[in-house]
């Protein structure tokens, strides 16, 4: 007579969740000083103060009052003398006193500011030490930047900054396309 082990993995998960099920029964049906232990504790302290008189409150009381307290707090809070006679509740203008007196400047036309001049834009570092050009191609020029080599045409820009405007025999147009900054770079020997 077999059992129904066959599969052993189906009887595995269903061990499992009986033992989740067993341990969640648990958890509801258990009295952990909760639920019903609070609330017997109110109902003796709430008999308890009903009994020593009506001028007695208790904490259990104070925590189910449904009732709004808030602008019997906030009067008794108006109603603090602070010691620095400061009432947080009112606005007042704070009161300086200055013991150096400033010196005073003599009041004039209004003079319009005078505007910070723009820095002029930084140089370009290229230099340029020769060209190139074959028969029915445009002209190549060499240039260099702290040991790097460029081999450029016009309309080209090196170093995604520098762009290639005009090529002559003896120097070369560079415009810096960040500042809109144009400067010839004479030819120059290596």
């Amino acid at each position: 007579m077999k059992l129904g082990a066959e599969n052993k993995k189906q009887v595995r998960w269903m061990i499992a969740l009986l033992a989740i099920a067993l341990m969640v029964g648990i958890y509801n049906l258990a009295d952990f000083g909760t639920s019903s232990a609070s609330s017997t504790a109110s109902s003796r302290a709430g008999s308890q103060a009903k009994t020593a008189g009506a001028n007695q409150t208790t904490l259990a009381d104070s925590t189910i009052d449904p009732r709004f307290h808030g602008r019997e707090i906030l009067d008794r809070s108006q109603r603090i003398q602070y010691e620095n006679g400061r009432n947080i509740f009112r606005m007042e203008e704070p009161k300086i006193e200055t013991s150096i007196a400033s010196p005073r400047v003599p009041m004039g036309p209004n003079q319009a500011p005078t505007p910070t001049p723009t820095p002029p834009p930084p140089p370009i570092l290229l230099k340029f030490y020769g060209f190139a050009s074959k028969p029915n191609e445009p002209k190549r020029i060499f240039l260099a930047d702290e040991g790097e080599v460029f081999i450029a045409r016009q309309g080209d820009i090196v170093e995604r900054k520098y762009k290639v405007v005009q090529i002559n025999n003896t120097s070369v147009l560079i415009e810096d396309v960040l500042n809109n900054n144009r400067q010839p770079i004479p030819l120059t020997a290596r």
